[in-house]
């Protein structure tokens, strides 16, 4: 007896199962098998190896059959006849199986004629079955020979892939009408599934054709395409320029989206629709956007501060700021670092200053101004739902620089104002905010793009008017007022060939003396920068270039003589010390927009019944100074105060059409209106700055700098300051502090006292 295990096979009485003759040698032990010889097939519970095959490894029931076949193709054939009980299995080294069988009766409860009737039912569904999958004669023969229900089970089985548990509860069913129920069910099923996969796959295999097809016939038509657009490159059309933009821009993902998106809708408007023309703008602003995230570069400092100081003269605490910046952005290996906010007086260089910072940097140099800018969208861009809509000014400027990491100069942001169509400073956040500006969307392109590579540089007058969320997002770095030394190096080293080479005059022609250009510093311009100068000078080569176009053997040397007999204007009145001291004035001095200026505070006592009279178009803040200052006053010198009882204080800064006003002036206030109560004067070649608190004390002002250098201008001598201020010494020219004598005070008494107005005796006591 010969015992054959199988696996995942459907086992069943009355069939005939095929087996390999070099399997049935293996579990024989290697004889050879005969015709007649009886077979027992047992059904293995899992997918083992026979190496791994055991007593356990096998289900109770199996089937009998015998061999009544073998062909010359190396196939036997096996009858089954019943089913069997399997007993005592032992499973021995050479893999053959030996055990204990008796026959387990069938339910005979399934009639001859019910089961032909249904074995011809499967015949015919199987036939079906294999014409729909392409059988041929083979298996329609195999079908042939299905004479009962589990011979169909059985010539099915290597198709069905059933699991070992479902091919045994087939197996182990006593009743016949049963076990032909749960053949027919699992053939049917499998023959359902069959068929629906069959004809997914042929749907499927039309729709691949169809797709192929289309496919090969746009390529063919792109190839023809290619060859009449290199034979007529003028007839390229919009569409296919736009496609080709779109492959090798190296826009994200989103963005790439939103452009095949449009250049759908141009696709389908046609040249001549409604909206084409506005879908061809947004597409070629889109596509020609420099995407592409440069490299980070090492920059040499070196070459780079060299580069500064060619373009600029002075600047010092400005070009070390900005190599420091250079720096970090070396070792850390990225585009861009903090947010630089330029802050000073118009002319200083604030804006010239970011375009050598781009050539230091090798990038591309962009200026935005938003001097009066008062709508959102004009930052971020119109919505394209509108007629006549943009891109905001920061992406056309990055649009215009052609580069994804430029220099862009936001000029003049202190000048924003907000309107009813919302505040352009609150969307400048997003763009100053490192942490956001990565992914900062602009309404018109409504994709996002990548800013952080961008070195956003801001300029400013003053820091008064920006809103503090916004400044937060800025380091500040001032821009002090040039001395007149300083203005005299910019004016030879930079203005005056730069206004030659714009008016044509050759260099050798004509030549300017330090003096002439001192006279032009000191008597036509009054202001921190150089713009006025510039213009100055421009007007001087404007004029003689009459005198060396008409005579083209004239050489010109422009001396301040010279100056005084062809400029027109008059000059400028700069304010100076008094010829003569006098009790009750005083001097100040006041920070300006176009710098520093002295300022002096007259007070007078007249008849009246004690009123304090202000004059001059003073602000607020400096209408409350003069209160303090009376009332310290009082404080200081009560004796003095018994003449207020009938006399009034009228004070008065003079120049009363310009308005005044800062916290800086209460010194100056407190000074004068004690000199005018004592009758002690105070040296006029003495100044002084500093707001005064009720309890006397000095307390910090600012604008230092450019008040000492109006000082220095008008031949002050001595400047009391707070002792708070000294920090800011670093930043004056080192010229105005050799002519100055610097006196840094905490309480008003100090100042009283050096002046002379107070006895050092009162102070003591």
């Amino acid at each position: 007896m010969l015992v054959v295990p199988v696996f995942e096979t459907v086992v069943a009485p009355d069939a005939t199962m095929l087996f390999r003759t070099k399997q049935l040698r293996r579990n024989s032990g290697g004889r050879s098998v005969a015709v007649g010889e009886r077979v027992v097939i047992i059904v293995a519970k899992e997918n083992s190896s026979y190496e791994e095959l055991n007593e356990n490894s096998f289900y109770p029931i199996g089937a009998s059959g015998v061999i009544t076949d073998i062909d010359h193709h190396g196939f036997a054939a096996v009858r089954t006849q019943y089913r069997v009980n399997i007993q005592d299995v032992i499973v021995n080294d050479d893999h053959t199986i030996e055990l204990a069988i008796s026959r387990r009766r069938d339910d005979d409860d399934l009639s001859s004629e019910e089961e032909t009737a249904k074995v011809n039912a499967l015949k015919i569904e199987m036939r079906r079955f294999s014409d729909a999958l392409g059988g041929g004669e083979t298996a329609n023969y195999i079908i042939d020979q299905v004479d009962s229900v589990g011979a169909a089970a059985c010539a099915m089985s290597p198709l069905m892939k059933l699991s070992n548990e479902e091919c045994y509860a087939i197996l182990e069913e006593d009743s016949k009408a049963v076990r032909a129920e749960l053949i027919e069910k699992t053939l049917y099923e499998f023959m359902e599934v069959g068929r629906i996969t069959s004809e997914a796959n042929s749907s499927q295999q039309q729709e691949y054709q169809q797709r192929y097809k289309e496919a090969a016939i746009k390529r063919q038509m792109e190839h023809l395409q290619k060859e009449l657009d290199d034979m007529h490159p003028e007839n390229v059309t919009d569409v296919q320029k736009f496609e080709q933009r779109i492959a090798d821009s190296g826009m994200n993902e989103t963005a790439r989206k939103e452009a095949e998106k449009v250049l759908n809708r141009l696709r389908q408007e046609g040249k001549d629709g409604v909206e084409a023309g506005m879908l061809y703008d947004y597409l070629d602003f889109v596509t020609t956007l420099n995407w592409k995230k440069a490299d980070p570069e090492l920059i040499d400092l070196k070459e780079a501060r060299r580069i500064l100081d060619e373009d600029h003269y002075g600047l010092k605490k400005v070009k070390d700021r900005v190599i420091q910046q250079i720096a970090v952005m070396n070792l850390k290996q990225q585009q861009s670092g903090s947010i630089l906010l330029f802050t000073g007086a118009p002319g200083t260089g604030k804006t010239s200053i970011g375009k050598s910072i781009a050539r230091a940097l090798g990038r591309e140099y962009v200026r935005v101004s938003l001097g009066g800018v008062h709508d959102e969208s004009d930052i971020r861009g119109h919505r394209r739902t509108y007629i006549g809509s943009m891109p905001g000014r920061i992406m056309d400027g990055i649009h215009k620089s052609g580069a994804s990491n430029p220099v862009m100069v936001l000029d003049e942001v202190d000048k924003l104002s907000a309107s009813y169509n919302g505040s352009p400073a609150s969307a400048l956040l997003e763009v100053l905010d490192p942490e956001q500006n990565n992914t900062f969307t602009d309404h018109y392109m409504n994709v996002p793009y990548d800013l952080s590579d961008v070195l956003f540089i801001c300029t400013a007058n003053s820091t008064d008017t920006i809103p503090q969320p916004l400044l937060d997002r800025m380091e500040v770095i001032e821009f002090q007022g040039y001395t007149p030394i300083e203005k005299l190096h910019i004016a030879k080293e930079h203005l005056v060939p730069k206004s030659m080479e714009a008016m044509g005059i050759d260099p050798e022609r004509m030549s300017f003396t330090d003096d002439a250009l001192e006279t032009l510093i000191s008597d036509y311009t009054m202001e921190a920068g150089v713009r006025g100068l510039r213009k100055q000078i421009d007007t001087v080569c404007r004029i003689l270039a009459v005198n060396i176009a008409s005579d083209p053997d004239s050489n010109i040397e422009v001396t301040s003589d010279v100056i005084r007999d062809e400029l027109d204007s008059r000059p400028i009145r700069h304010d100076t010390i008094l010829p003569e001291p006098k009790a009750g004035v005083v001097t100040g001095l006041a920070w300006t927009p176009v710098g520093g200026d002295i300022l002096y505070i007259e007070t007078m006592l007249i008849p009246g019944r004690g009123e304090l009279i202000i004059t001059g178009q003073l602000g607020d803040v400096m209408k409350e100074s003069a209160r303090i200052a009376l009332s310290l006053v009082k404080s200081l010198f009560p004796d003095e105060c018994e003449q207020l009882k009938d006399h009034d204080i009228h004070i008065h800064v003079p120049e009363g059409a310009v308005p005044k006003d800062g916290p800086s002036a209460g010194v100056t206030l407190t000074t004068a209106l004690a000199s005018l109560l004592t009758g002690r004067v105070v040296d006029p070649h003495i100044a002084m700055t500093g707001e005064v608190a009720l309890r006397g004390a000095v307390t910090p002002i600012g604008g230092l700098p450019e008040k000492l250098m109006a000082a220095h201008r008008a031949g002050i001598t001595k400047v009391f300051i707070p002792e708070e201020n000294l920090y800011d010494l670093k930043d004056v020219a080192k010229e105005v502090l050799d002519s100055i004598e610097i006196v840094p005070v905490t309480g008003i008494r100090d100042i009283l006292t050096a002046t002379g107005v107070m006895d050092p005796e009162i102070m003591i006591a």
